[in-house]
């Protein structure tokens, strides 16, 4: 009842809330994926996005729609994998962002480990400034992190937006410099947060610094002081500061796949776990309890 292709165009644009995105994603034009979205809400019987001058968001038979699709298109996945009568097999290094600690990316790579059993999965947790780094110089095959720039390189797995989190208890002096919880360089989030005070003219300080997110989680839910964050990864126990707290918007996000040097061993395997990250990011922004 349901076309992959057209599963494939729908969650390429419920993870990135962007029909442009979507098309650049899957290297197709706009109307295609127009088209594809509009033959799936056809065969639904529903519509799945609610669109405006505003943006995309998913309707509630959307959001019901995403389980269904993941669903349908591992199934189709597992099948395809067994009567083609291949296994992957070899070492695949990838690199995720410190960001994901907290989410559902486990699952993800459980799913992987359980359909590829034979792929030697090397996972590196990092920084993602360092994560680049490694993955230039030849150290991984794929990584998952946030990239400096909307036009960066990288395939979009979802768009964010960057806010000031906090303990709920927490409250700002204006005439003292803003108490910061920071990655050490050469974190992304750290360098946009320390660039945005500079330019607002805003003094701050450095109250805590951790390559570890469960270190700087654990001094703001202590109060010392502010953090810049994925507003769709707060983590559990803080919240997003009000703006009535005076600090300076941080702007948007990009979470992407980049793929290293290709090996002819590696790259097939890190094509599946890219496809299995796609299909199922929309589990990534949503923090565990």
């Amino acid at each position: 009842m349901f076309e992959p292709v057209q599963l494939r165009t729908f969650l390429a644009v419920a993870q990135t809330l962007s029909f442009t995105q979507a098309a650049q994603r899957l290297g197709v034009r706009q109307s295609t994926v127009s088209q594809q979205v509009r033959r799936l809400e056809e065969a639904a019987g529903s519509r799945l996005f609610a669109r405006d001058t505003h943006g995309v968001e998913l309707t509630e038979d959307g959001e019901a729609m995403l389980g269904f699709a993941r669903t349908i298109l591992e199934a189709n996945e597992r099948a395809a994998g067994f009567f083609a009568g291949t296994r992957l097999r070899g070492r695949l290094r990838f690199g995720v962002s410190e960001d994901f600690v907290l989410t559902r990316l486990p699952e993800i790579l459980a799913g992987f480990r359980y359909e590829h059993p034979e792929v030697d999965l090397e996972l590196t947790v990092e920084l993602s400034g360092t994560l680049h780094q490694r993955l230039d110089a030849g150290q991984l095959d794929l990584c998952l992190a946030k990239r400096d720039g909307a036009d960066g390189p990288g395939q979009l797995v979802w768009r964010d937006k960057l806010v000031w989190i906090g303990s709920g208890q927490l409250r700002l002096d204006p005439r003292r410099p803003v108490p910061l919880i920071v990655f050490p360089p050469p974190g992304i989030t750290r360098a946009r947060a320390l660039d945005v005070l500079e330019r607002h003219g805003r003094p701050w300080r450095v109250a805590c610094t951790s390559a570890s997110l469960s270190g700087l989680v654990a001094a703001a839910r202590a109060g010392l002081g502010v953090m810049a964050h994925a507003q769709g990864l707060i983590p559990a126990g803080l919240v997003r500061l009000p703006g009535r707290a005076g600090l300076p918007e941080l702007g948007g996000v990009d979470f992407v796949l980049l793929h290293g040097r290709r090996q002819a061993r590696a790259q097939e395997a890190a094509d599946a776990l890219a496809e299995a990250i796609l299909a199922g990011g929309d589990r990534l922004h949503r923090p565990l309890p």
